[in-house]
């Protein structure tokens, strides 16, 4: 289902959006390059109405020569009566009331004339910053190469409610005489340009701000900037046009028209959202129905593939619990198509398995059986005779004690071998037997043997399999005397380091096994240990048995070198009388090998 699902989603889903996408994406790019295109041709029209405005205003100074009686006053020096500076302002601010306030202009704020150390002004408002100016402007002062405009902010003057204005600066020249007469300055309020600006405006969020060329901000839509610095200006391109950027962490198209007498920069800026605010209401529509029409096809194409993928589902549930030992399944599917054909052959399939492991079990577990029974069978048919043989040797020389321990010992052992059905018995037993063995043996050859055993554990606390030393002990023996005349073996039981595993460890120092025998040995450890039934059968059965019941990390080790003694470990795992039942109730070897 989740194939059919997915197959559905690349196939309609995918393929919609993208096209979707990119058909948006193209139109809003395509609005973005028309205003783009469009917005620096309306900056450049509106830059030649500023620059024609100013050009009128740099050309209200020129009034002043219309007033031959003006002139008079600014040629006069400055050190006069009282009396006659008096009128002499009079007569200068009167003409400037008269001509430049009243005038008709309405954009004028105020006109001021220093000359030779005199003020002469004209206000239509109140103004502070030009009482006790201390400039160089006056009859000494060039102008040639100095800017003919004063920014906002550049000096001291302000009217009232700060109103943005700029100041135009013109020296009075007295033509007759060839001399500076004083410096002209026209406070002429932003009126016109706000108007301007209004009318070039896109949107409620555009931003316009006219800049000289080193970024000082002359206007702003939002006048708190008149006055200060865009430093961004310098990673503008040097272009006359649009261009997109990130400010305010906001993209925005910028439009930019440069030129005009003073070389500005007026900028337009807008955020790219209210340029696509029509088609983002048409995009969420569609997105919309788009959704809408998607949950819908889902919810079809959910119902038909779960109606495909139904059966599927339930055969994959059915395999989990015959993957787990159950086979009391059914896939009762009665439709003739692929999937009835696949439920068939799979009821079939269960079938055949369920009676083949049945069969297979059985076999398998008498074979176990049978050979656990002949390895405890074949213990030691040798060792009876020549235990027997030793008795009624020491009944013949009148060895009453001697005969009574053998019998003794030989009963035990005999009474722990043919109770068959206990497969773990605990270490105390085994070791007990171990005890019985050796002693008879050293009765036997007397001076030519010697055994130690050392418990590092509480042996009746722990359980082992049954007869797991005594084929490694008899092999021991048989190759130590056979091949010198004093032989010394070593029985030692503890736990491994980690505390999870018992360890038995038979050493001897016996003749050794050359380095060939030793890796033949070890091969047939790790074949199939019922296999063999040469001399090594002994081994081979200790380790096939510990493997089949506890796992492949257990077994028999073997270590030897030559003429220097052989060392056997047996690792099983620390079973206490709790967890006895994991390996004694049959079930434990079958899984093994099931696994």
């Amino acid at each position: 289902m989740t194939k059919l699902l997915v197959t559905y989603i690349c196939i309609t889903v995918i393929p919609i959006v993208f096209l979707g996408y990119i058909a948006y994406s193209q139109y809003t790019k395509s609005i973005e390059e028309q205003v783009g295109e469009n917005i620096p041709k309306i900056l450049d029209q509106a830059h030649e109405r500023i620059n024609d405005y100013l050009r009128d205003v740099k050309e209200l100074p020129d009034l002043l020569y219309n007033s031959g009686q003006v002139i008079e006053v600014l040629r006069k020096d400055s050190f006069q009566n009282k009396s006659s500076l008096l009128q002499d302002k009079f007569i200068v601010n009167s003409y400037l009331k008269r001509t430049y306030i009243n005038g008709g202009n309405p954009d004028i704020l105020g006109v001021f004339i220093f000359s030779k150390n005199r003020l002469f002004e004209s206000s239509k408002v109140p103004y502070t910053g030009f009482e006790n100016i201390e400039l160089p402007y006056g009859q000494d002062m060039e102008l040639e190469g100095k800017q003919a405009i004063i920014f906002p902010g550049q000096t001291d003057l302000k009217f009232i409610d700060n109103q943005p204005y700029i100041l135009v600066m013109r020296q009075i020249t007295d033509t007759e005489n060839q001399m500076n007469l004083g410096t002209m300055f026209i406070a002429v309020e932003m009126t016109s340009f706000k108007t301007i600006f209004e009318n070039i405006k896109t949107n409620k969020e555009a931003v316009i701000s006219l800049m000289d060329v080193n970024g000082y901000i002359i206007y702003h839509s939002n006048l708190d900037f008149i006055g200060k610095t865009n430093k961004t200006l310098a990673d503008y391109p040097n272009i006359n046009g649009s261009f997109r950027t990130r400010y305010e962490e906001e993209n925005r198209l910028i439009s930019i028209s440069r030129g005009g007498l003073d070389h500005w920069v007026l900028e337009h800026s807008v955020p790219l959202r209210n340029l696509t605010e029509r088609t983002d209401m048409v995009r969420n529509t569609t997105i919309i129905v788009f959704m809408a029409v998607v949950l819908l096809s889902t919810i079809i194409s959910i119902f038909l593939a779960w109606n495909v993928s139904r059966p599927i589902h339930r055969l994959t549930k059915l395999m989990k619990k015959v993957e787990q030992g159950n086979f009391e399944v059914d896939l009762s599917i009665k439709s003739s198509d692929e999937v009835g054909i696949l439920a068939k052959s799979f009821n079939s399939m269960v079938l055949e398995i369920k009676d083949l492991i049945k069969m297979n079990y059985h076999i398998k577990l008498q074979q176990r059986e049978a050979e656990l029974y002949a390895l405890q069978s074949q213990i030691n048919p040798h060792f009876m005779y020549n235990t027997l043989e030793t008795i009624g040797m020491a009944v013949e020389e009148g060895e009453d004690d001697t005969v009574v321990e053998m019998v003794s010992l030989l009963g035990r052992m005999l009474r722990f071998s043919i109770n068959n059905k206990d497969k773990m018995v605990p270490i105390e037993q085994e070791i007990q037997h171990m005890k019985d063995y050796l002693t008879i043996q050293k009765i036997r050859f007397e001076d030519r043997i010697e055994f130690f055993i050392q418990e590092g554990i509480n042996t009746n606390a722990y359980f082992t399999p049954k007869f797991i030393l005594q084929p490694i002990v008899e092999n021991a023996i048989k190759h130590g005397l056979d091949h010198q005349l004093h032989f010394k073996i070593e029985i030692s039981i503890m736990k491994s380091p980690n505390k999870e595993a018992l360890i038995f460890i038979v050493r001897d120092d016996g003749p050794g096994i050359s380095e060939e025998i030793l890796l033949e040995l070890n091969r047939y450890l790790e074949s199939n240990p019922m296999e063999r039934r040469d001399s090594k059968f002994g081994l081979i059965n200790v380790h096939g048995r510990v493997v089949m019941m506890f796992g492949e990390q257990y077994g028999i080790q073997i270590e030897s070198m030559i003429s220097k003694g052989t060392e056997v470990k047996v690792r099983i795992p620390l079973t206490t009388s709790e967890k006895l039942s994991e390996y004694t109730d049959g079930g434990g070897e079958f899984e093994y090998q099931a696994g």
